[in-house]
């Protein structure tokens, strides 16, 4: 790209990024209306904030994309376009769900700080437009050009808000003596169970983007090989979700079973994309030696020593997993053109 087109992009992002804080603030205003309402908590005006900012970031990526990649498919079979929108259709809903997440987060926040403010319609209408225009930002700029890297980065937000603003509204405070599952019980469970469950879809979203490089980087020869990886990272994806749907009490038993599932079919996604990947790459290689070095001494500290609890753990092993994963993609992002490649195949497994 010369800097001539990377300027018109700049441009239309930052156009793109005004409307959305015109928009966000006439609706929260008007969403806002009547008395002053507090940051966060009941009657706030938390909610209806996250709304907007979600609504305005979610159709800032679809403008963005529908204007930017417009006949991007048309040369594709019909089950490629299918994957195509169906991730699209995915990362929307992520955009949507990370600025709605992060309003909330950052409500509570304040709240915490600025105990007792109540905020009129004006106010309000202005914190919405703010955060509208952030999450528009990003989501119109994901639009014109996202790359798998990106999307890797937004899963991996999602749950550190998502999971942050449940510590914060967690009906047990000592949740962390115990496991993670515990910030999914209690009336503020909604907001953990939830990040999972949108979490799993997004993780299965990004592995189709996985597919996607791979496919660009081996042509289709190795649409099987690929296919085995995309469904596995779809099926870790789902027991993730399947976690959150699935709450610790009075459920123990499934939680369990599908938390132990979701991690086993991470680990079998990444070690058949490791097999897949030409080389392996050295830094690809190195980071999984390093990490599997790090998780082992992780869970030695766990159990024989007792020197972590079980959320510690888990709270590495995810942090673990993402920066693998990272890494992982950014390899990819290296390796694999960044043009579109239409597949010769009418039939995703027959040539």
């Amino acid at each position: 790209m010369d800097k001539d087109e990377a300027l018109r992009r700049e441009t239309r992002t930052v156009v793109a990024t005004g409307i959305c804080f015109i928009a966000g603030t006439l609706a929260g205003a008007i969403l806002l209306g009547g008395d002053p309402r507090p940051l966060a908590g009941p009657g706030s005006m938390s909610a209806p904030a996250a709304l907007v900012a979600g609504v305005v970031s979610a159709l800032a990526f679809v403008v963005s994309a529908v204007t930017s990649r417009r006949g991007e498919t048309r040369a594709m079979p019909r089950w490629q376009t299918v994957v195509a929108d169906l991730s699209s259709a995915a990362t929307t809903l992520a955009f949507g769900a990370v600025a709605a997440l992060g309003v909330l987060l950052a409500s509570q926040v304040l709240a915490e700080g600025l105990e007792g403010l109540k905020v009129a319609a004006i106010g309000g209408g202005l914190f919405t437009g703010v955060a509208s225009a952030v999450g528009g930002r990003f989501a119109y700029g994901a639009g014109i050009e996202l790359r798998t890297r990106d999307l890797a980065g937004l899963v991996f937000g999602f749950l550190l808000i998502g999971t942050l603003f449940a510590m914060l509204t967690a009906t047990e405070p000592r949740w962390w003596e115990d496991n993670f599952s515990q910030l999914g019980l209690g009336a503020g469970g909604w907001a953990f169970n939830g990040t999972l469950i949108v979490a799993g879809f997004l993780m299965a979203t990004v592995g189709s983007y996985i597919g996607r490089d791979l496919h660009r980087l081996l042509g289709d020869e190795a649409l099987p090989r690929i296919s085995v990886a995309v469904l596995l990272w779809a099926a870790a994806g789902i027991a993730l979700a399947v976690v959150g749907a699935v709450p610790v009490w009075p459920l123990a038993v499934p939680h369990i079973v599908a938390a132990v599932s979701s991690l086993a079919l991470f680990l079998a996604a990444a070690s058949v994309t490791a097999w897949i990947l030409p080389g392996p790459p050295a830094a690809l290689a190195l980071t999984t030696w390093g990490l599997g070095v790090l998780l082992i001494g992780a869970v030695l500290l766990w159990m024989p020593m007792r020197v972590l609890s079980g959320a510690a753990l888990e709270a590495v092993a995810v942090g673990l997993g993402f920066l693998w994963k990272t890494t992982l993609v950014r390899v990819l992002a290296v390796l694999a053109p960044d043009v579109s490649r239409p597949s010769a195949r009418a039939v995703l497994l027959h040539g």
